[in-house]
């Protein structure tokens, strides 16, 4: 199977195990959830799948594990195409709108954790073959720089994202030359590290990824825009608590009317095929009868996200206090005729942070021309004491626009 990219050209997926996953439904479901979520209601181009995504993923391993050979690095052919599935397959656990409502359809479970049910289920399905690539995404798999490139500091998910994020969205800060910090990969002790000569091409790329949070990923109008989300199924879930019965498709259905959660999908097997069915059409659909239903203050949230009619943005330099969030959620409830209560709907407190590098996660190695190793920071200009671990606050309050 050859697929035409737009970032990366043309990727092909070998026959066998790959290709049969890339057909699968569980795989397939992926072009029906957004990569960025609400964030394309501030970069309209920033449509693409999760799906595009996780392919161009699977092309970036494929070419870091054929660098790494090159330069000696013991990989057998089983080995890489355990890796290979393990990056392809892991987004798949990915509810819809991707991160911003991780946490509303599975309790106490995050995207990879369900992605680890997902592959395990697979697994099942193809006869165990799925062994190996299971146990480099847990980490449980001797060689831990196969993990390393699916998930780390440095990892070829956050490399794809960046490149494909910025090519849609039109943001040029995120061009974070993916194709020569591959090249620059090598294995010291087990550890993925970095050739000495790549030292600026990965300063470019954590500069890269800061100006992407902040300016595409934490923009203020997207977060409006999440948080209009999240007040839509917090409203939604207090009045199916009442006895309500809100209409959506019967995926949805499950979800709103369960509590899922390990405990649930472990003894009720249909669990897992209803998520593999759940899709952002299933919430857009059911957002645009919301917005024609009785209640007032959902069928306001609905219309809100349906007709991008989102909350003000206001930046604070301190945390809201209870005094500021009364005043406005009086002044609201006054202009729309609901109560107080209901009001906090429409008057949300948020804080968000970033952080530029962190030692405490895992580290960005730099293997230096003598054979010595050393973290990043240690040397680096861009990564002075000020930066290194910590976090960049902003602190909001999310606003219903009345007129």
């Amino acid at each position: 199977m050859i697929i035409n990219d737009p970032v990366h050209g043309f990727i092909e997926i070998p026959k066998g195990i790959l290709t049969a996953l890339v057909k699968h439904p569980t795989f397939v479901r992926l072009n029906r959830i957004e990569q960025l979520g609400p964030t394309s209601y501030v970069y309209p181009g920033g449509r693409h799948t999760r799906f595009c995504h996780s392919i161009g993923a699977f092309h970036l391993i494929s070419e870091a594990l054929a660098i790494l050979q090159r330069k000696g690095c013991a990989i057998t052919p089983e080995e890489a195409e355990g890796a290979k599935i393990a990056m392809l397959l892991h987004d798949i656990g990915h509810g819809p709108m991707s991160h911003t409502l991780e946490g509303c359809f599975v309790h106490g479970l995050t995207h990879e954790d369900m992605t680890l049910l997902l592959m395990q289920q697979l697994d099942r399905e193809f006869g165990g073959a799925l062994q190996l690539a299971i146990s480099i995404f847990t980490d449980t798999y001797p060689k831990h720089f196969l993990h390393e490139l699916i998930c780390s500091q440095l990892d070829m998910d956050r490399l794809d994202y960046l490149c494909r994020d910025s090519f849609f969205a039109g943001v040029r800060e995120g061009n974070i030359g993916a194709a020569r910090i591959i090249k620059m990969l090598n294995v010291n002790a087990d550890r993925l590290v970095v050739e000495q000569k790549g030292i600026y091409t990965i300063e470019n790329y954590l500069m890269a990824r800061r100006l992407m949070y902040w300016q595409v990923y934490l923009h203020k109008t997207a977060l409006a825009a999440q948080q209009v989300l999240l007040a839509v199924l917090q409203r939604a879930a207090e009045l199916i608590a009442q006895g309500q019965r809100l209409p959506a498709s019967a995926t949805l259905q499950y979800f709103l009317h369960n509590t899922i959660d390990r405990a649930h999908i472990e003894t009720h097997p249909e669990a897992l095929v209803n998520y593999v069915l759940l899709d952002d059409s299933d919430l857009l659909s059911a957002l645009k009868q919301w917005m024609q239903g009785s209640d007032k203050v959902l069928a306001i949230l609905a219309a809100n996200y349906i007709n991008r009619h989102l909350y003000k943005a206001q930046e604070l330099t301190a945390p809201a206090t209870e005094a500021q969030l009364l005043s406005l959620r009086t002044s609201v409830a006054d202009q729309l005729g609901i109560t107080i209560d209901e009001a906090r709907y429409f008057v949300r407190p948020l804080r968000v942070s970033q952080m530029l590098y962190s030692t405490s996660d895992d580290h960005i190695t730099i293997l230096m021309k003598d054979g010595t190793v050393r973290d990043i920071s240690d040397f680096s200009e861009l990564l002075h004491s000020e930066m290194v671990d910590r976090r960049s606050e902003r602190h909001y309050i999310f606003v219903q626009r009345v007129k």
